[in-house]
């Protein structure tokens, strides 16, 4: 994964969630169909994009999608 176009594609095609990358910066309840499944298989998949392993804990905390894709993609 190598650009927010790419996470946004994930998002899309994997798990069928219906988001644009202006939709990223907004709050978990505004993201439709958005469910804890949702958040877990993300997190899932985002590993085994960018090889790297994810914290459950600090995705949790994570606020927004666009959170969650800096934490998948590091600083």
């Amino acid at each position: 994964m190598n650009s927010v176009e790419d996470f946004v594609a994930l998002l899309r095609d994997e798990l069928a969630l219906p988001v644009t990358a202006e939709d990223l910066d907004s709050g978990w309840d505004t993201v439709d169909c958005w469910d804890s499944v949702h958040l877990l298989s993300l997190c899932t998949l985002l590993e085994r994009e960018t090889g790297r392993q994810l914290s459950l804990a600090a995705a949790l905390e994570a606020p927004s999608l666009a959170a969650l894709y800096r934490l998948a993609v590091g600083p």
